[in-house]
């Protein structure tokens, strides 16, 4: 038990607090993760093993996975140790957990994927490895090749490891574009050059330098680049080969002669990557380089099979994944009956495909990666994306801005020059702009709803790009070609626009191009600001380390003040939004310094980063918060009062560049980095008292006060922003009881996208609001089961689309299929209709059989409509879905799409069978009476809560608790809402949604305000602690348990105990002294607990404990509270000695528990919980009657759960987003700790959140066994 480990470290009273400090978590949270493209200048940039497939941007490889259970690909891992481009990766053949990289600053890593860790470095690979590859041949050998050879064979272990030349490659005489090794053929290797021809070498034979030349270009020197090159897996000689020009062929590099040159439709078609498709043997597949065509070919034909249109972009590389990832089947019928063959039927083989369906459908998943650094799995026999990433950039983000007018959409600026629009609820991209631009360094939005960026470039000068028009209106070309670093929209004047350029000129000038000023520096500007409460004042930074701000309502173009103190060039500087007069700078020489204008002096140094600043933001709503990014990879957030850093962020791969805010959304912070991502954080954990005294309805004064308060030395925090001055005017306003406006509209301005509006939408549904006042995007979200079939029909009617099949007719069907079509007409003109749909079942002409089939009788109709459907669901094809809805077949179908992972349909069908829309043909009734039909609904409603419960599920174990929680809002199920809330760690959400619900989720309220008042229970805000659990209405034993932790001096003590109406620390030893001579234990531990001696209450509970372990029908009800009390003694106060000796005896404790007893109640529990859960592969035996007894006794023992939905995993925000750089080892599973992190009290264990939120629950104190109390809330 957990006191009986507090003496295993001793400690002082002093290292005990410290250990209370040291335990923590990261304040900034991170809550969503926009992944990078698949970079498109080098060739080996994507690869596939088993159920995972990977790619990499220009700095990190990111691994997807198959989650088996949803049947979706998820980002598992990112890494990132390479500095510069990554050039080639490959996955090892025999080996699917290693993997192989090599990048621009000639080395190579060698990953272990599972553990994600970095298992061998070789960092002087004697030139840049353009190609690389593990060997076939080896177990443990990659080789790899820069542009001229030669070719080097690294062994990473074993006798022989180390560097080897291959002995015949090297001294070609034109380039190497990329190698590869046969799959079969062991040491047999072949190289493509960039004037088209091969080169192929194998052990034994003669090697054959640069043949294969293709025809149009022997004997000229026009080059020709091969740009794909794969081994025919069923050969050992033959290959396929593209050029760039000159199309595909297939060779044999034996006879070193051309098989087959393919011929495409168009001309202009040129191809930069193929992959045989191993599942189809003799099929391969090709992207086009142009426009996103995936072709579809197979060798014995010059023409392609099939084209499929996938994009707008062309591609740049294809996988295909060699096993394609085996997907959950719900159904599996007995494998004994054949599912295409009927009982009349003579004919016993599944139907014969015609020649170009035999072709058409090679069954397979290919990994797709797009010029636009697009990456998708496409299921080719589906036809259909089993996952895409549709955009995203693929080098250095520079600057992300959000829209003024809209905190959901986020622009981001980068080195592959473009801008890109997102919407930072769903992650995904929403315009992007036409591109070549070169590098934009930065980006301005137009002031509000103008739907403009202003965008600077490194030499195309600035433009101005309509969003919505998609087009690019206005450039600005004043700096010539040099290269503008900085542009910024005036806010205050939205006819202004200022740019700043490596030419030393800051230039003012209107939209339209008239220049109004031109600022000259003595050397570069970097960066410029206009000042957020002075129109016509701006600040930039220089090269020659110093901050000048300019006034424009002069005509003197000297500045009006000048700050030196930088030592080293100045980046970014940023006016404060809420203290006049207040600037901040970055600089090369690692340091913010914070100016004043009024008082012209630098008043504070920010010290820590240990690269130069970039990134600089100022928070919107609290006046002394600034955070700042760096080349040292990481963000800091500081207090600027004091100057000290109140945290770090170690995520980012690279150096961070940007960070922004939205004035209405203060807390969600978007940042972006060379390692090409964008992340949201989270930081509400940084002002938590506030969102405490919010709930704890206290009055505004401690909420929201004026920027001089708040800026005083250890001030709390206070909100002065906008926002908070609207809110409190707008609750100002309301008659009646405000609270419940008021905690909304506090929640949805603190909480990060993610869910938030879209849960306070379904609570305001369910208290009766009028759909009217629901806003216009509610319907995108998640709707309440009332309004999903409506919306959904609107909908349907906007899109009426037609959908055409791409099957023409057989090239000449073969003459038994010839015969059986005759023999079905005859029968059918001899009006022998069940015969002739049988034949017509046979040839595989499904509609023609079921067009005809209720002439027979609707019996035989729905009969055969449910064998079409299983066989549509044995192939996992989309047709099945009518034929299901046709028949009523509600179940089969959302088990269909549930085992697919497709919920959302899953939920569509069941709702719509609720309502009614979907008969059930009375055929299937017993007799129609109402009786059935009621059963039915009953069944549906179950059904519905079913399928809402499994997307709920889906969305929690992704780390969105808040959408999970939404789920079951949508069926009006509050409990498990309300538990998914707490269970991610939601707790000032679950309060504020609990408190507007009400009565429904009273229990699960108070447990969350048990919850936050356990965080609260920190040196500074145990009167908070005690106003939450005030909240409870039975709070007196937490209010105890509150006062009996309290560490503070005996007066503060006495103060918290009059606030909490418990006698005073005197008044409680008297009182725990009586209550000891009466025998009443629990109120003497209590007592004792709340004294100045609480360590007497452990001899009286400790000996209490043993007494009751000793008789045999004890019961955790008798045991819990009093261990449950004693566990809130100041654990410090037990490194008394007198108290050790006490706790030390342990061998007095004597259970009376036998072995073989234990094990009769485990067989007993065995057998009675198995009955349940039995499937029909493992029959059991029925318990017997003692075992039935003895599971009854152990059953009572157990309470119910008093909450629904408690038991299982949490996972907070953030649980998937894999760290970058930032790698922690759990010291409870030895494993890479994936989400957010939880130190333990020495300041160096590490377990992950989850983990720490979970144990907390169960066990207060820390896993180290030092007595100190975990507090990860």
């Amino acid at each position: 038990m957990a006191w009986m480990t507090y003496i295993s470290h001793w400690f002082d009273e002093d290292d005990w607090y410290e250990g209370q400090q040291r335990a923590k978590m990261s304040q900034v949270k991170q809550v969503g993760l926009l992944a990078a493209g698949c970079q498109p200048w080098n060739k080996d940039v994507c690869a596939a093993s088993g159920d995972r497939f990977a790619y990499c941007a220009t700095l990190a490889i990111y691994i997807y996975q198959l989650d088996h259970r949803y049947n979706e690909f998820k980002l598992r891992a990112i890494m990132s140790e390479h500095k510069k481009t990554i050039t080639a990766i490959s996955w090892c053949p025999h080996n699917p957990d290693m993997f192989a990289s090599a990048s621009a600053d000639s080395l190579v890593i060698i990953w272990n994927v599972t553990e994600q860790k970095v298992v061998a470095k070789l960092d002087n690979t004697k030139g840049i490895p353009a190609s690389l590859s593990w060997c076939w041949n080896a177990g443990d050998a990659v080789a790899f090749v820069s542009h001229r050879g030669p070719l080097y064979i690294w062994t990473i272990s074993g006798p022989d490891s180390g560097v080897t030349v291959h002995r015949e490659a090297h001294s070609f005489l034109s380039d190497i574009c990329l190698f590869r090794w046969h799959p079969k053929k062991k040491g047999k290797v072949v190289f493509g050059h960039t004037d088209g021809s091969l080169s192929v070498f194998q052990p034994g034979s003669k090697s054959q330098k640069h043949v294969l030349r293709p025809e149009s270009l022997e004997g000229t020197d026009e080059e020709d680049p091969v740009t794909a090159l794969e081994w025919d897996p069923l050969s050992t000689d033959y290959l396929l080969v593209a050029n760039l020009h000159n199309g595909i062929r297939l060779v044999d590099s034996e006879s070193l002669s051309c098989i087959t040159t393919f011929n495409f439709p168009s001309a202009a078609a040129s191809v930069q990557c193929l992959a045989w498709v191993s599942s189809a043997p003799g099929m391969f597949i090709t992207g086009d380089s142009q426009v996103g065509v995936l072709r579809i070919w197979n060798v014995s034909r010059t023409t392609p099979i099939d084209n499929f249109k996938l994009k707008k972009t062309g591609f740049h590389g294809l996988h295909v994944l060699s096993s394609p990832p085996k997907k959950k089947s719900f159904l599996s019928p007995s494998p004994t009956k054949n599912h295409h063959t009927s009982s009349t039927s003579e004919a016993v083989p599944p139907p014969t495909l015609t020649p170009n369906q035999a072709f058409s459908l090679p069954p397979g998943h290919a990994v797709c990666c797009f010029m636009d650094g697009g990456v998708g799995l496409y299921d080719m026999g589906a036809r259909k994306w089993d996952f895409l990433r549709d955009l995203g950039h693929v080098e250095t983000i520079f600057d992300c801005k959000f829209k003024p007018d809209n905190p959901d959409l986020l622009a981001t600026a980068s080195f592959d020059g473009t801008i890109k629009v997102w919407d930072i609820n769903t992650l995904t991209a929403v315009y992007t702009s036409p591109g070549n631009e070169g590098v934009i360094y930065s980006i301005s939005w137009a002031p509000g709803d103008l739907n403009c960026i202003a965008g600077a470039t490194s030499r195309n000068g600035g433009f101005i790009w309509d969003v919505p028009r998609g087009k690019v209106i206005t450039r600005f070309s004043e700096h010539g070609k040099n290269g503008i670093f900085c542009i910024a929209w005036s806010h205050k004047d939205s006819k202004r626009i200022a740019t700043c350029s490596g030419d030393g000129f800051c230039i003012i000038r209107t939209v339209d191009g008239k220049v109004l000023h031109k600022y000259k520096h003595p050397a570069a500007v970097f960066g410029c600001d206009w000042s957020q409460n002075n129109k016509d004042m701006i600040a930039t930074g220089c090269e020659d380390k110093n901050v000048r701000v300019y006034y424009l309502a002069t005509s003197s173009d000297q500045p009006l003040k000048v700050f030196t103190g930088h030592t080293a060039k100045v980046f970014h500087v940023r006016w404060s939004p809420l203290r006049e007069g207040i600037l901040c700078s970055g600089s090369d020489d690692g340091t913010v310094r914070i100016w004043d204008y009024t008082q012209d002096a630098c008043i504070n140094i920010l010290s820590g980063h240990t690269a130069p600043v970039r990134g600089l933001m100022w928070n919107p709503e609290i006046p002394y918060l600034l955070i700042s990014g760096s080349w040292d990879y990481t963000i800091r957030v500081w207090d600027t009062r004091d100057g000290t850093c109140l945290d770090t962020v170690y995520d980012h791969g690279a150096d961070v560049y940007g960070l922004t805010c939205h004035p209405s959304r203060p807390f969600t912070m978007a940042s972006c980095s060379r390692d090409s991502t964008v992340r949201l954080w989270s930081l509400t954990p940084l002002i938590n008292p506030l969102q405490i005294n919010i709930l704890a309805d206290r009055c505004w004064d401690e909420v929201i006060g004026n920027t001089d308060r708040a800026v005083e030395s250890g001030a709390p925090p206070l909100l002065c922003g906008k926002v908070s001055r609207d809110i409190k005017q707008e609750v100002e306003k309301l008659t009646g009881n405000p609270r419940g406006k008021k905690l909304r509209w506090f929640s949805e301005c603190f909480s990060p996208p993610g869910g938030s509006k879209n849960l306070w939408d379904l609570v305001a549904v369910i208290k009766g609001q009028d759909d009217s006042l629901l806003p216009q995007n509610y319907c995108k979200g998640i709707m309440h089961m009332k309004h999903l079939i409506r919306f959904r029909m609107s909908k349907a009617q906007e899109l009426t689309t037609v959908k055409m099949s791409k099957f023409g007719g057989g090239i000449g069907a073969p003459s038994k299929e010839e015969r059986l079509k005759e023999a079905a007409e005859i029968h059918l003109r001899l009006g022998q209709i069940q015969r002739y749909c049988e034949l017509m079942v046979e040839l595989g002409e499904w509609d023609k059989a079921l067009s005809v089939a209720p002439g027979v009788s609707m019996k035989y109709w729905r009969k055969l409509m449910q064998r079409r459907a299983d066989q549509l669901i044995q192939e996992e094809n989309d047709d099945v879905i009518p034929y299901c809805i046709a028949i009523g077949d509600v179940k089969k179908l959302v088990s269909f799409f549930t085992s697919r992972g497709q919920l959302k349909e899953a939920l569509l069908v069941a709702q719509a069978a609720c309502e009614g829309n979907i008969q059930m043909s009375p055929l299937s009734t017993t007799t129609g009476s109402s009786h059935s039909d009621l059963n039915n609904t009953d069944d549906y409603n179950e059904l519905l809560q079913k399928v809402s419960k499994e997307l709920a599920e889906w969305y929690f174990q992704d780390g969105h608790a808040v959408l999970a929680a939404c789920c079951h809002l949508a069926v009006e199920n509050i409990e498990l809402a309300m538990a998914n809330l707490i269970r991610g760690n939601e707790l000032e959400l679950a309060i504020s949604v609990g408190t507007v619900l009400g009565e429904n989720a009273a229990q699960a309220t108070h447990y969350a305000l048990e919850l936050l008042a356990r965080k609260c229970m920190t040196v500074t805000t145990w009167d908070l602690a005690a106003d939450l659990l005030m909240m409870i209405p039975d709070n007196k034993l937490h209010l105890v348990k509150l006062c009996a932790f309290y560490p503070g001096c005996i007066a503060e003590i006495n103060d918290l105990h009059e606030k909490c109406n418990l006698p005073d620390a005197e008044e409680c030893m008297r009182l725990a002294e009586t209550t000891e001579a009466d025998g009443d234990i629990f109120e003497a531990i209590k007592y004792y607990l709340l004294s100045t001696e609480p360590e007497k209450a452990l001899p009286i509970g400790i000996q209490y404990v043993k007494e009751q372990l000793r008789s045999s029908d004890w019961t955790l009800d008798s045991i819990c509270p009093y261990l449950d009390l004693l566990s809130y003694i100041r654990t410090e106060r037990l490194v008394l000695h007198k108290c050790s000796n006490q706790l030390l005896k342990r061998r007095e404790v004597s259970v009376p528990l036998k072995i073989e007893q234990l094990s009769e109640e485990l067989d007993a529990w065995q057998a009675c919980t198995q009955l349940s859960k039995h499937t029909d592969e493992l029959p059991c035996t029925p318990p017997s009657e003692s075992q039935k007894m003895v599971y009854s006794i152990l059953v009572s023992r157990i309470q119910e759960e008093p909450l629904k939905g408690m038991t299982g995993p949490d996972y907070v925000t953030g649980s998937n987003l894999p760290s970058h750089s930032d790698v922690h080892i759990s010291c409870l599973t030895g494993l890479r700790i994936q989400g957010p992190v939880f130190f333990l009290e020495d300041g160096k264990s590490a377990i992950s959140l989850n983990d720490a939120l979970m144990w907390a629950k169960v066990n207060p104190f820390s896993p180290l066994g030092t007595g100190i109390r975990l507090n990860p809330f």
